[in-house]
Order: structure tokens, then sequence, then C-alpha cells
């Protein structure tokens, strides 16, 4: 399910965030289920589990997982999820470029919308 690309220049942490977040909004992990714990899935990817236990602690902070003590974690419920506000500020300042060459190019808003669902659509 998770794939590194070690050529990356984002950090393999950031990977597994990056992937779980991507599985859980194509519907590919549901809220309830189980995702595999630090160690098994450090072996998988054979990576130290201190990479994997700092994706899972960004991933519970930003509400995606839950810890349930003794059972292990699982994909938390869409209400149990929280905006990170300066991840939406981040966001927001990364489509800037784009938009103003889209706008530059003569698209209209109506059009510029257009091609933002169209990439929201590929996510859903």
């Amino acid at each position: 399910m998770i794939k590194l690309d070690l050529k990356r220049d984002t950090p393999i942490y950031e990977q597994i965030v990056e992937q779980v977040k991507f599985h859980v909004v194509k519907g590919n992990i549901k809220p309830g289920m189980a995702i595999p714990s630090v160690r098994k899935l450090a072996l998988e990817l054979n990576i130290t589990p201190g990479t994997v236990a700092k994706a899972y602690q960004e991933l519970e902070r930003q509400g995606i997982v839950e810890t349930i003590r003794g059972k292990g974690v699982y994909i938390a419920g869409e209400s149990d999820r929280k905006p990170d506000l300066a991840k939406v500020e981040a966001a927001k300042k990364s489509l800037e470029p784009g938009l103003l060459e889209l706008k530059v190019m003569g698209f209209s808003e109506d059009e510029v919308t257009e091609v933002i669902r169209e990439l929201y659509g590929k996510l859903c």
C-alpha cells in the first residue's frame, strides 16, 4: 500500500503521511480500519520504527488516525479530523503561482474553477 521514493527530497515520514492521507481520501482505507503497527510497517518498508512512529504521530496530530492503547492504530472518523490552519495557508500559497499562470493565459474564473474541480475529482 505504501511505496517510498528514496530519490525524492521529501522526508520518508512525510511520504508515509501523504500516502496514508491519499488512501483515506480515495476510500482505500476507511474510518475504523486498522493500519499496520509501527514495527510491522517499518519491517515492510525496510526503515527504522522511529520514522514510522514520527509519521503516525503526525497523522494523529492531524486527526487522521487514532491510537487505541493495546489495540493499535486506526483511521479516525471524518468528524475527528482537525484542519491544520498553517497547512491550509501553505496550500493556498502553493496554488498562487499556478492560478497566476492560468490568469495570464486568459482563463476566466469559471475556467479556473473547472480546472480545480478536475484536479479535485482525480483525488476522489
